[in-house]
C-alpha cells in the first residue's frame, strides 16, 4: 500500500506524500514514509508469506509501490542467510550467520534501495536520476534507471575502480568522476540536480531508498522464524541499511509478527574513515566530518553521513556499539569469509568479520550469542583495488 504520510526523523512535521520531497522542508533532515500498519497487519501476517515471490516485494504492505506494474524489479532481495559453523569456529563462536547480500542484481545490497528509490521516482513524474556513489549504488541506480526507461546521472570519486565505471555505463548512465570523496561528488550531484531538475536519489536524501534497504530485517526475521538474533554487524557508510532495519524491526512489532526484543546493532566502520565510531564513543548524538578519510572497502568511505544522527540513536537504543577496524583486519576477514565458508565477500563484509573477531575478544559478544554478518556485495567488483593488499 502507497505511504499516508511522511514523517521528519528530527522535528515533528508531517508532510503528504504524492509529491517530490527530499528532506523535511521545516529543517531539511531525512523523511520516514509511514503505512496504515493496522490495515497491514490484516494480510501481512506469518502465515501469509510462503507462497509470495522471493523477492523484497514479498512485503509489498509496506513498500512505497502499490501497483505491482509500476515496480521496477530485478528480482532483488530474499537473499540467503547462511549457517558459517566454519567461520564461527575459527572466531570463538557457536551461532553465527551470514546474510549474503552479493547475489543481488549489479552485485550488492544497494539493489534493494534503488529498486523503490528509481520506482517512486518513475511514480512520481521524474525523467531523470542521479545521486554520488562509492561504486556499487552508481551501478544499481542506472540498472534501475534503465529498467524503466529513466535517465540517470552518476558522481563518482576518480580513484573509484574502473570496473565500477564500466558497469554503470553499461547500463546507459551518464558518469562523471570528481576529485576527492563521495561528499565532494555529493556536492556537484547536487548542485546539478538543483538546476536540471533531476530527482536525488543519493542516501536519505529522499524518503524511499531507506524501504528497500528495511526489507533486510524483514527477511531476518522470517528467515530466523521470527526470532531475531542477539547481535547484527552492518558495515556502515552512509548506514541506510542499519536505520532501515531499526525501522523495520519497529513496524514488525506493531504487527504482531514480531515481540519488543531488540538484537544489538554493531556500526563497523575502518580505522581510517570512524566518524560514527567516535561520535559513539564521545556519546554525542551527531558525527562531525572525519578528515583526511581513507579505506580500500570504498562503501565505508564516508566522511559525514547525512544520517549519522539516526545511525547512533539506533546504535544506542539497542545497546550496541560502533568498531572501527584496520585495513589489515578487513583483509583477514575478507579472506577468513572466503576460506571457511567459500563467499568471496566484498571488503565492507570482511570488515565485519573482523569487528566480530575484536567483539569475542573482548567479551562484548559472548560465544553462545547468536550473531548475524552482514556481507553486502560480491568481492568480484574490488579485485582491482584489493589485489595489491592480498
Amino acid at each position: 500500500m502507497p505511504a499516508i504520510r511522511l514523517d521528519c526523523t528530527k522535528c515533528d512535521r508531517t508532510h503528504a506524500p504524492g509529491a517530490v520531497l527530499n528532506l523535511c522542508q521545516s529543517c531539511n533532515a531525512p523523511l520516514f514514509a509511514r503505512y496504515d500498519l493496522e490495515q497491514a497487519r490484516k494480510t501481512l501476517r506469518r502465515d501469509s508469506l510462503p507462497g509470495r515471490e522471493r523477492s523484497m516485494w514479498r512485503y509489498h504492505e509496506v513498500l512505497p509501490v502499490e501497483d505491482p506494474a509500476l515496480r521496477l524489479s530485478l528480482g532483488e532481495g530474499f537473499t540467503p542467510l547462511l549457517p558459517a559453523p566454519r567461520l564461527g569456529e575459527r572466531l570463538g563462536s557457536r551461532r553465527v550467520w551470514v546474510k549474503d547480500e552479493s547475489g543481488n542484481p549489479t552485485g550488492s545490497f544497494k539493489a534493494r534501495g534503488l529498486s523503490a528509490a528509481v520506482s517512486m521516482a518513475k511514480v512520481l513524474g521524474a525523467r531523470a536520476v542521479c545521486l554520488p556513489s562509492a561504486g556499487n549504488a552508481g551501478s544499481a541506480l542506472a540498472a534501475y534507471a534503465a529498467r524503466g526507461g529513466l535517465e540517470a546521472h552518476v558522481f563518482l570519486p576518480r580513484d573509484i575502480a574502473t570496473l565500477f565505471v564500466m558497469e554503470t555505463r553499461a547500463y546507459g548512465a551518464k558518469v562523471e568522476r570528481v576529485e576527492g570523496l563521495i561528499t565532494d561528488a555529493g556536492r556537484v550531484c547536487a548542485g546539478l540536480a538543483r538546476e536540471h531538475g533531476w530527482y536525488e536519489c543519493a542516501t536519505l536524501k529522499e524518503p524511499y531508498r531507506v524501504e528497500g534497504k528495511k526489507t533486510m530485517g524483514y527477511e531476518l526475521a522470517e528467515q530466523l522464524d521470527w526470532t531475531l538474533p542477539d547481535v547484527i554487524l552492518y558495515p556502515t557508510g552512509g548506514g541506510t541499511g542499519l536505520i532501515g532495519m531499526w525501522k523495520a524491526f519497529e513496524e514488525m512489532e506493531a504487527m504482531g509478527l514480531i515481540g519488543s526484543k531488540r538484537p544489538r546493532m554493531v556500526a563497523v566502520q575502518a580505522e581510517g574513515c570512524a566518524p560514527i565510531v567516535k561520535a559513539h564513543e564521545e556519546g554525542r548524538p551527531d558525527a562531525p566530518p572525519w578528515p583526511n578519510a581513507t579505506t580500500h572497502a570504498h562503501g565505508l568511505r564516508v566522511p559525514k553521513a547525512l544520517g549519522d544522527f539516526l545511525i547512533l540513536r539506533a546504535v544506542k537504543q539497542s545497546g550496541g556499539v560502533a568498531v572501527a577496524v584496520s585495513e589489515e583486519e578487513i583483509v583477514q576477514g575478507t579472506k577468513d569469509l572466503c576460506a571457511t565458508e567459500g563467499l568471496f565477500a566484498a571488503p565492507e563484509g570482511g570488515a565485519c568479520v573482523a569487528a566480530l573477531r575484536k567483539l569475542l575478544a573482548s567479551g562484548q559478544v559472548t560465544p553462545e550469542e547468536s550473531v548475524v554478518v552482514f556481507n553486502t556485495g560480491t568481492g568480484f567488483k574490488y579485485v582491482e583495488n584489493m589485489a595489491p593488499l592480498w
